[in-house]
């Protein structure tokens, strides 16, 4: 299974903040939409991604002030993408190896999609549950 094929049951609605938007409306924007990042875009391209983590860290190295910085400021690049291609074993095994929780989905150099590790665990577990109730099925049946 590919990371397009969440996506299609996902939605492809992305939320995202470009280059020069202030941290505060990006917090307020994770916040309202109880969200934990979003990709940063420049002429429609990834540059960037922008998270819980991202707030966290220069709150603590530079104060309040740092609320009315630009994204570019502050935003973790270069970003970590995935083409839609990718399988969700990939797609996992990257997130974990690079610590993250949040992938871009990037295709020809265009945003498409945006998924979580929840949303690639899930996807696992699904398929688990239905492959042991396969199993049952058949084992009852036999």
């Amino acid at each position: 299974m590919t990371i397009a094929a969440i996506l299609e049951n996902k939605g492809a609605e992305v939320i995202s903040v470009e280059c020069d938007t202030r941290v505060r409306e990006a917090v307020e924007l994770l916040a309202g939409r109880r969200i934990g990042a979003v990709p940063v875009l420049r002429q429609g391209e990834v540059v960037g991604i922008f998270s819980e983590r991202d707030v966290i860290y220069h709150l603590r190295s530079d104060g309040a002030a740092m609320l009315d910085w630009r994204m570019e400021q502050v935003m973790t690049s270069p970003a970590i993408t995935a083409d839609p291609r990718m399988s969700v074993l990939a797609g996992l095994s990257l997130m974990t190896e690079r610590r993250i929780r949040h992938l871009p989905v990037v295709k020809d150099g265009r945003l498409v999609g945006l998924v979580s590790i929840g949303d690639l665990v899930k996807h696992r577990m699904d398929r688990i549950e239905a492959e042991a109730a396969a199993m049952r099925n058949y084992i009852q049946t036999a």
